[in-house]
């Protein structure tokens, strides 16, 4: 699944949201200078979020289709996972990760992350949680699940992705507990609205891990089936968001 997403990068950079300002202005305040590695960094999403706010960001991605893309907008891309990148010597101010760190060893991972921060520096994975209306959902879920019997999705009901993500978040943060070298993890919040039309929503929904290897007539089907059910309740929703963040820093120099 990891490297299925570069089927469509231009889809992917288009359609996927970008991180709240709130949530990069104080990764940016919180390391000591303005030089990051974008762990996982896709097409560039929040590597020019990062850009426009003054930091110099080096991404690593282990999909040449999405570097490619990173590439084009401007962003320095370097292909590997990040477990296998050499940084050849070179430290951090911070090591972001904007919806990659699930991809990433999660003992190799911290550790990596510590051996390339500057004194002072921050580690920040953050990813969005947000649950589309019910009816849209369970529009969502019973064409999947129609078209792709076999899947874990089709095993019950979905959890809310809140709940998932705080799971996910408190496993990032035992990860850097365990590692050498970090200090105790924060934990940052950030809530936020968006309006989708049904174009909007339709767009997005193939850039998402579950559909991103359907098949085109089944992807088309799990489209047409959630397109009615927006059309539904009046052509579009506003979804309400949450974006998680944990951080740390190398234990004692905070």
């Amino acid at each position: 699944m990891a490297q299925s997403f570069g089927g469509d990068a231009e889809r992917y950079d288009r359609a996927r949201p970008g991180y709240p300002d709130a949530l990069v202005r104080r990764v940016v305040s919180a390391s000591p200078g303005p030089d990051l590695v974008d762990v996982g960094c896709g097409t560039g999403i929040e590597a020019r979020q990062f850009m426009a706010a003054g930091c110099t960001v080096l991404g690593v991605e282990p999909d040449a289709r999405m570097a490619e893309y990173a590439r084009r907008t401007g962003v320095e891309v370097e292909i590997a996972t990040f477990e296998e990148w050499d940084a050849g010597g070179r430290t951090f101010d911070a090591v972001v990760a904007g919806q990659s760190w699930h991809w990433v060893d999660p003992v190799a991972g911290p550790a990596k992350a510590v051996r390339v921060l500057r004194p002072g520096g921050l580690l920040a994975v953050f990813a969005h949680a947000y649950d589309p209306p019910a009816t849209v959902a369970e529009a969502y879920v019973s064409a999947f699940r129609r078209v792709a019997p076999g899947s874990p999705l089709s095993a019950g009901p979905p959890r809310p992705a809140r709940e998932l993500y705080q799971t996910m978040f408190a496993m990032f943060a035992d990860g850097i507990r365990k590692t050498a070298g970090f200090g105790e993890p924060e934990l940052w919040r950030f809530d936020w609205d968006r309006h989708y039309s049904r174009g909007e929503w339709l767009d997005l929904l193939p850039t998402t891990g579950t559909l991103t290897q359907l098949p085109p007539d089944q992807l088309a089907e799990v489209l047409a089936d959630v397109g009615r059910a927006i059309d539904a309740i009046g052509g579009g929703f506003t979804l309400e968001c949450t974006t998680m963040a944990v951080t740390a820093s190398p234990a004692g120099q905070r």
